[in-house]
């Protein structure tokens, strides 16, 4: 089957996954303890959204939330234990570009696809930062795309994994400037951050949610912002289009899903919950902190999302950005 016909089908069962919810009511929903699998190691943004939420969600609902963190394969083992668990609304997931869309997409042989995932809320989303060694010689991103063309072969530059934002992030990086550096993927953010702190490598997209603490304190410096405008947190920081770099904006999202056809019921308890969470002035607060843009709103608006993303990295594996595994 063709990446076409892949995409095709894969976004239909999609749209199958939010008719398909059941009907039944929410009432004594939950009835035990919430478990919200992320799909990647501890200490990372989607580690951090969860337990920030899930907090939350367990104080609303008089039952503990308890993050689960399941790292590896792009997102799809934490995104496969979701989509076969029990349609129950007890088994969340930390939805993201990786499990939901990325790592379905450019494997041949997926454990799940897109549609046995159906959409909750979507909670929000980050810009993609360039974070690097504070001994790497550039200091802006268009200094690196200088320094890469003048050295080829020398740039190592991190990602989270095959298959995630920050990886699809590289590839339109790639493209917008005509750069080549070597892809060296991790199973997580976090383990590649450390290593960009240690010197083991040298740069990588991420976010300034899981970057915060290693940029206050000077363990890594940011060389520009994927995205229209500058952020509010990282003032001083051009953004890669100031810096005559265009076309590369890139985004993280985060957001909840749950197994396909669980009832509509729970589905609208738990849309509603994270909604008001949301809105508490404190989670807003820290949320404005890590630099996320929160979003909010409907599984619909979650779903419509998730399907213009499907569509938007078909085109770059049709122009060769990227390569189905």
């Amino acid at each position: 089957m063709n990446i076409s016909s892949r995409m095709a089908f894969l976004l239909s069962a999609l749209l199958l996954a939010g008719a398909a919810w059941a009907q039944e009511p929410a009432a004594g929903y939950p009835s035990r303890p919430v478990r919200w699998v992320v799909p990647f190691p501890p200490g990372a943004s989607n580690d951090i959204i969860a337990r920030l939420v899930g907090q939350k969600l367990g104080e609303a609902f008089g039952q503990q939330v308890v993050v689960d963190n399941r790292p590896g394969a792009g997102g799809l083992i934490g995104g496969e234990v979701v989509a076969k668990a029990a349609r129950d609304g007890h088994t969340l997931l930390l939805a993201n570009p990786a499990p939901n869309v990325n790592s379905v997409l450019l494997h041949r042989q997926p454990p799940y696809r897109i549609g046995d995932l159906a959409p909750v809320v979507w909670i929000g989303y980050a810009p993609l930062i360039i974070a690097a060694h504070p001994k790497f010689p550039p200091n802006t991103a268009k200094e690196l795309v200088d320094y890469a063309r003048a050295n080829p072969g020398r740039v190592n530059w991190a990602s989270s994994g095959v298959g995630s934002s920050l990886h699809i992030g590289l590839a339109v990086f790639q493209m917008a400037t005509g750069v080549k550096v070597t892809h060296v993927p991790y199973k997580g953010t976090a383990p590649a951050l450390t290593d960009i702190i240690g010197g083991q490598i040298q740069v990588m997209y991420t976010t300034s949610v899981s970057a915060e603490a290693h940029i206050k304190a000077g363990r890594v410096k940011v060389l520009g912002i994927a995205a229209k405008k500058r952020q509010a947190v990282l003032p001083n920081v051009a953004t890669l289009e100031e810096q005559g770099i265009r076309n590369a904006e890139a985004i993280v999202w985060f957001g909840m899903a749950v197994p396909a056809q669980t009832p509509r019921g729970i589905v609208g308890k738990l849309n509603g919950e994270v909604n008001r969470a949301l809105a508490l002035p404190d989670v807003r607060q820290r949320l404005d902190q890590l630099g996320l843009e929160v979003e909010g709103g409907t599984p619909e608006k979650f779903g419509d999302f998730i399907r213009s993303e499907a569509e938007r990295l078909t085109r770059l594996i049709k122009a060769g950005a990227v390569q189905v595994e």
